[in-house]
């Protein structure tokens, strides 16, 4: 209504845009008095085929023209524009990782200064950068290839054994510190820089998606004892951020993501990409009792769908070419999670989201299957789809239902909040470390 849609102040209004390989998704949300998010807009459009390639941008233009779509929906929703914008990053060319750093003090009855911390957290930064380069440069075969920090977080620190929140001030001969980096190619980062300055967004931050997705869900609590894995099942790659103990121990990703399990539909089948990702949407269920159908053309194409699903032989084909790439990405996730080497214990919690992760077929071999039995698990871990009502201190206020598939947007917004409030906040201990992380 017009009478809500004056209530807005401009500066406490946020966007989280998340440019996906199938959609893009643009959420709106609005900072209230107590801290907390409220959404007040939502857009979503659909990617062309090219936009996209593993993760990143591969046509500007065009990811620029499905961006404006997905902004105009959000904005007229909210009533309001939005100027301010986190914007998403993933692909198998993010490196996150976390190190252990042992720093020793020259003079341990010296109070640790901000000073000091800096020159610390520059040094761990600038090694970590140089290693995220390397990997980089030999997987693009690219010895010039340039990264840029993209998130960093202190996972856990201690000083002389004692664990504490935040050294500045503390004494002490031994600093201890696990540190997460994440670093993106250059390349990567200029694109959505250059869609930001097209649609007239000031780019507050690029955050890596499954570490967003991380902080959504620790919420306000920075003290929390939270555990879990996330996997952010996109359309062309799966994130994976294990969180332990409160602190994001790392991110993996591989290119495995929805549209490879409709590409298996399509040329098994031999019918249309369009076809190919109706026919896995709607495996699992009974889609002429959709009520989403409300047109005679939905009806036509409910029952071209419903007539692949009907027939015994072609069902098998589907069903085949489904459980097969589940196989692939099993094996995927074994891999990535078997690179988390400094963790003990894996965290039991498994939680999903992204538009991948809504294929029933997928959740069930994760949670039944015994791909976990090689890994570090204490036992079998429990599978849980992530909606909004999971992610402390957001709350949605339109009238979209925000699934799974809208998560990594709620962990874009957390990042923006993270950000506008270390800014803002000139003293205290917590506002300094966040200021020393900022990149």
């Amino acid at each position: 209504m017009d009478k809500e849609k004056k209530k807005y102040n401009q500066d406490n209004i946020f966007l989280g845009l998340d440019i996906g390989t199938e959609f893009v998704k643009a959420v709106i949300a609005n900072k209230k008095k107590d801290g907390s998010l409220e959404i007040i807009g939502v857009g979503k459009a659909h990617q062309g085929m090219g936009n996209m390639y593993a993760g990143a941008i591969a046509d500007i233009p065009g990811v620029i023209t499905v961006c404006e779509k997905a902004l105009s929906k959000a904005e007229e929703m909210a009533g309001v524009m939005s100027k301010v914008a986190v914007v998403g990053i993933a692909g198998e060319l993010i490196k996150g990782n976390t190190s252990t750093v042992r720093y020793r003090r020259k003079n341990g009855n010296k109070p640790i200064s901000e000073t000091e911390m800096e020159a610390i957290i520059k040094r761990v930064q600038e090694s970590a950068g140089e290693r995220a380069r390397k990997d980089v440069a030999l997987e693009t075969d690219n010895p010039d290839v340039q990264v840029r920090l993209i998130n960093s977080a202190i996972v856990s620190l201690s000083i002389d054994g004692y664990k504490v929140s935040n050294p500045i001030g503390f004494k002490g001969s031994e600093l201890v510190i696990q540190f997460y980096t994440a670093f993106a190619p250059l390349v990567h980062i200029s694109a959505i820089e250059k869609v930001c300055t097209e649609l007239n967004l000031d780019l507050l931050a690029v955050a890596v998606e499954p570490f967003a997705v991380c902080r959504a869900c620790l919420g306000d609590d920075l003290d929390s004892n939270f555990s879990a894995i996330v996997m952010d099942i996109g359309g062309g790659t799966t994130d994976i951020a294990v969180v332990d103990d409160g602190g994001v121990e790392g991110t993996k990703m591989f290119g495995i993501g929805g549209r490879s399990y409709t590409h298996q539909i399509s040329e098994r089948l031999g019918v249309d990409f369009d076809l190919a990702e109706k026919l896995k949407l709607n495996l699992d269920r009974d889609l002429l009792s959709d009520p989403a159908i409300t047109t005679i053309a939905d009806a036509m194409s409910a029952n071209d769908v419903e007539m692949y699903l009907e027939n015994e032989s072609r069902r098998q084909k589907i069903e085949d070419a489904v459980d097969s790439n589940i196989e692939v990405w099993l094996s995927g996730v074994g891999i990535a999670l078997d690179d988390f080497s400094n963790i003990e214990m894996l965290p039991n919690k498994i939680l999903l989201c992204g538009g991948g992760a809504g294929l029933v077929r997928l959740q069930e071999a994760l949670a039944t299957e015994e791909w976990w039995k090689d890994l570090p698990f204490s036992r079998r871990p429990v599978v849980h789809l992530l909606d909004d009502i999971d992610i402390p201190g957001i709350e949605n206020t339109t009238e979209i239902d925000l699934d799974y598939s809208y998560i990594t947007a709620f962990g874009l917004l957390r990042v923006a909040l993270d950000t506008i409030s270390s800014s803002e906040e000139e003293t205290g201990l917590r506002a300094k470390i966040a200021k020393l992380l900022q990149n």
